[in-house]
């Protein structure tokens, strides 16, 4: 009888791998993804590909205020990506991080424009607080809610928020344009500067920066030590285990997306009173979705997520300075992110599989 012949490659579970090996892996795969950027930008542009990587790292570092606006960028996105962790950790899909944000910034930009001349300024500071966080909470809480009453479909209802979010943010920038007929509404309250956020320092975007790295903190130990925290876990891994050990699977959904849309709340008001000063439908820039790649790719693990972050933001921030120098558009630059970013997500594969290939028979004698 012939033998099946066995395949010549096969894929397994790799067992726990270690800290350091993994971090391995990761550099080995951004390493790679150096090596086919620099051959990528040769072969296309016939530019060094050593200047245009120096170039990526001058449009962040190149001068105090890029370096600012660098970890400004830096902290407004990991504030988004916090949010959606719990959710996701949880395997409940919060795709609705970008209206949740526009939601909080424009509950802000209303207490400014209509509180403004009523009331003391740290009192429009504080109202700006409670409702940017309310107003997020809910715009989460909407979908959580059908989730946890009706098993709904999380992923698309809090994709559709979006959009509603979207359009309110649009309708009011025309209610409240200045000048009428300009489309935006311009800086809130430009000289008297009520509803900003107070300086620290000599940077406006410092407040904005510790703001965020108590909430890293404060979520790090939320998930890692608090009941709470296992709960999601346990929701995370098996809804029917959670249940057989008591878990109300829908008060943990409905807490869980309450918290996530209110730090997004946080990021709107940190974006309108802390440094945009307005409000726009773009003024979340995209973060929401970007936020899903960095939750995951940093695993759920808040301190992880800072270098995610980083990653993002350096190349994003480089890629102006790309189109600048060389004057290439903005789409090159994108590719090379695409390609970064490939590899990484790539070597997530190589850490949790390990590739078997089949070893050669010994001849019977």
């Amino acid at each position: 009888m012939e033998k099946t012949k066995e395949p010549l490659i096969h894929i397994t579970k790799r067992g726990n791998i270690s800290t350091a090996g993994a971090w391995a892996v990761r550099v080995a795969a951004i390493v790679c993804a150096m090596l086919v950027c620099a051959v990528v930008t040769t072969l296309t542009t016939g530019i060094n590909p050593v200047a245009v990587f120096a170039s990526i790292f001058q449009g962040a570092f190149g001068t105090t205020r890029k370096v600012w606006m660098l970890f400004q960028n830096l902290a407004i996105l990991l504030c988004v990506s916090l949010a959606v962790t719990p959710a996701f950790k949880m395997r409940c899909w919060n795709l609705g991080a970008e209206g949740q944000v526009l939601i909080g910034g424009l509950a802000s930009a209303s207490c400014m424009i209509l509180l403004g001349n009523t009331l003391p300024n740290w009192l429009v500071i504080l109202l700006m607080v409670i409702f940017s966080v309310l107003a997020g909470a809910i715009w989460a809480g909407i979908p959580a809610f059908f989730k946890a009453r009706f098993n709904t479909n999380e992923t698309l209802f809090t994709l559709m928020m979006n959009y509603v979010a979207t359009q309110l943010v649009a309708f009011f920038v025309i209610l409240w344009e200045v000048p009428k007929g300009a489309g935006q509404i311009g800086i809130i309250n430009q000289n008297s500067q009520v509803g900003w956020l107070p300086q620290i320092g000599s940077s406006k975007y410092l407040l904005n920066i510790i703001v965020v790295a108590v909430i890293t903190v404060a979520m790090f130990i939320y998930l890692r030590y608090s009941k709470h925290g296992y709960e999601i876990s346990v929701v995370g891994e098996s809804e029917r285990t959670a249940r057989y050990i008591g878990i109300k699977v829908e008060n943990v959904i409905l807490r869980t997306m309450l918290l996530s849309g209110a730090i997004c709340g946080i990021a709107g008001l940190l974006l309108v009173g802390g440094t945009d000063h307005t409000i726009t439908t773009s003024i979340a820039g995209g973060r929401g979705f970007t936020a899903v790649m960095v939750s995951w790719l940093a695993k759920f693990n808040p301190i992880t997520m800072v270098l995610t972050s980083f990653l993002l933001v350096l190349l994003d921030r480089g890629a102006g300075e790309i189109s600048t120098n060389f004057g290439l558009n903005k789409s090159f630059s994108d590719i090379l992110t695409g390609i970064i970013l490939f590899f990484i997500i790539g070597s997530e594969f190589f850490i949790q599989y390990k590739i078997n290939f089949r070893k050669a028979a010994k001849e019977d004698r």
